[in-house]
């Protein structure tokens, strides 16, 4: 029994595993906050030649 509950305290698969989820969940949130950031800069650049196309002459549009 004694050696069991010394298993058991020794016994680290559990933390790593842990550790790895902790990795997972980063990476998940890097990459969301990166899709977020490019989605917006995309919406804006689209908007920008949505209002050229629908008048040349706007403001930021190249002449």
């Amino acid at each position: 029994m004694l050696n069991l509950i010394k298993r058991f305290k020794n016994d680290e698969s559990g933390a790593t595993a842990i550790e790895y989820g902790l990795i997972a969940a980063l990476i998940a949130l890097a990459i969301m906050v990166g899709a977020t950031s490019l989605g917006s800069a995309l919406n804006s650049k689209f908007s920008l030649i949505a209002d050229c196309v629908a008048d040349p002459k706007a403001a930021g549009c190249p002449q």
